[in-house]
């Protein structure tokens, strides 16, 4: 063989030697799985936010940093959307009810026109949503006529609730289900709503529906999902749960029915508790942002486009800090349209706070403001006795001037107060209902005294009840009581009042208090002729 011969062999034989290199590497790579690197999954961020409450103007510190407040929410969300085109904004309920009056001055409609800005995908109704009713309920997502207000054409955002169920039709009240698709996949979405909402909903403005069993409900629409093909499943929950900050130590409603829901679902919002979630949970990737627009949950989701199931989730609870941060220009444009429709009268100053009355419970279950409250309704009613419940107030008074507005915030329900007549048996039992089975919910009482044996059977902890000077309450004598039309209809499951006898119906709860505050703690340029 030639010396050019053996040259020109050699060549070949290089030639053949990476021909087949490329092609086994070829063939590797075509058929090697996606889990070796994630540049092949798709990228899917779902920003979520629970209990907002209305809470568009209202601001709290966080670690020494002003959070919350809708142009600053805004903002945030704006910017976390902006960093992934794959990005879905949904809300566990609660929206509304409980709002300050920038919001329920006008029948909520700012809170929704604020979802409506940010382009909300997905919501779901919490119990509050059912505060007025369900006819508003769907006003205000649907759209329609109030005689304050106008009309007003409703919520963009997909509501979803398994779980409210029609009484004449048998069927969901909201589909049960919503389906939206991101860069190919779709994410089936579930909604259910607590069903304490029999609880803490007064019963007229609950009459046309059922709250179902959140487990059963969520489970029927996933097989529907999964006979669809859907094998992404979210489901926003206005349930509670909470963790520590590791993910450990969960707790609540959702954390026990976690085992129970259907396994093809992902990821679940929590909501309620006003707590932080963040863990997983047979799982399930759970999560809560606090309430009132100071944070939102952040969840990144890793789907394979090819089986379209996710391979990787987890999530972050982000603060609306206001520093490193500009307030959302449209935003602060809607706010100050209804500020200034609002008009001077929410500033004016009704009284001065010598210090702060906190609405929190003490270790003895003991409120100052609902003190506060009980001897306002009191006085407004000519009794003797009074009884407020934890969920009339929302916040506490800070130190200084008082303002309409304050009230109107600390005290955002709408109730009046109803002068009642009850038997001493019946005032024991309303006593007695302050604990149940799952839970305790205390009631501030004025014109009385009781003691209680907290290991005592429950229905049978009461011991010593008494009147303001000294006297046993009299199981069949009659007694005078105050409390709010909420209570005297049996609200938050003390039907003890509902029991009770109407004789009067007074002022709102806020105009007793608006009273009490003019006469006991007076401010110098108070004007008396302030309306109600």
């Amino acid at each position: 063989m030639s010396k050019f011969q053996a040259i020109s062999s050699l060549f070949i034989l290089v030639f053949i030697i990476i021909f087949v290199t490329y092609k086994i590497s070829a063939y590797s790579s075509n058929h090697s799985t996606n889990h070796s690197t994630s540049n092949h999954y798709i990228q899917v961020h779902l920003l979520g936010v629970n209990d907002f409450h209305g809470q568009l103007n209202k601001y709290e510190m966080v670690s020494g940093t002003m959070a919350g407040g809708a142009e600053y929410l805004a903002a945030h969300l704006k910017k976390y959307k902006q960093e992934n085109p794959n990005t879905l904004l949904v809300h566990a309920g609660d929206m509304v009810g409980g709002s300050p009056p920038i919001s329920s001055q006008f029948k909520d409609e700012p809170m929704i026109e604020f979802l409506n800005l940010l382009h909300f995908d997905v919501g779901t109704p919490g119990n509050h949503e059912l505060d007025q009713g369900v006819n508003e309920m769907k006003r205000l997502i649907y759209g329609g006529f109030n005689k304050k207000t106008g009309y007003f054409q409703g919520a963009n955002t997909s509501y979803s609730s398994a779980n409210i169920i029609d009484r004449k039709s048998g069927t969901p009240l909201l589909p049960p289900y919503v389906i939206k698709q991101i860069d190919g996949i779709n994410i089936g979405f579930i909604g259910v709503v607590t069903k304490e909402t029999n609880l803490y909903v007064a019963p007229e403005n609950r009459k046309e529906v059922e709250i179902t069993d959140e487990v059963t409900a969520i489970n029927r629409s996933v097989k529907i999902l999964k006979e669809k093909g859907i094998k992404v499943i979210v489901v926003l929950a206005h349930d509670s749960a909470k963790s520590d900050k590791a993910g450990a130590n969960s707790s609540g409603a959702l954390v026990e029915m976690a085992p129970r829901i259907d396994d093809e679902v992902d990821v679940i919002f929590a909501g309620h508790s006003h707590e932080y979630a963040n863990t997983v949970v047979a799982g399930k990737l759970i999560v809560q942002a606090y309430s009132n627009g100071k944070a939102f949950s952040q969840v990144n989701l890793e789907i394979d486009p090819h089986s379209k199931i996710i391979v990787k989730k987890q999530a972050k609870i982000i603060f609306t800090l206001h520093h490193h941060i500009k307030p959302d220009k449209e935003t602060v444009a809607l706010l100050n349209k209804y500020r200034k429709r609002l008009g001077s009268h929410f500033n004016q100053v009704i009284g001065q706070m010598p210090e702060e009355i906190k609405r929190h419970q003490d270790a003895n279950g003991e409120s100052p403001l609902a003190k506060m409250i009980a001897e306002s309704e009191r006085e407004a009613m000519g009794v003797d006795i009074a009884f407020v419940h934890k969920g009339e107030m929302r916040k506490s008074f800070k130190k200084g001037e008082v303002t309409v507005e304050d009230l109107y915030t600390v005290l955002p329900m709408g109730h009046s107060v109803s002068k009642l007549i009850l038997t001493g048996d019946q005032i024991k039992l309303a006593l007695e209902q302050q604990w149940a089975k799952d839970y305790e919910n205390r009631l501030q009482t004025v014109g009385l005294t009781y003691n209680w044996e907290p290991e005592a059977p429950i229905g049978n902890r009461i011991v010593a009840l008494k009147d303001m000077k000294g006297q046993e309450i009299q199981a069949s004598n009659e007694y005078e009581v105050a409390v709010s039309n909420y209570l005297a209809s049996g609200g938050d499951n003390f039907t003890a009042f509902e029991q009770g006898r109407l004789v009067e119906s007074g002022p709102q709860v806020v105009t007793a208090l608006i009273r009490y505050i003019q006469q006991k703690y007076p401010h110098e340029i108070f004007s008396p002729s302030l309306k109600e």
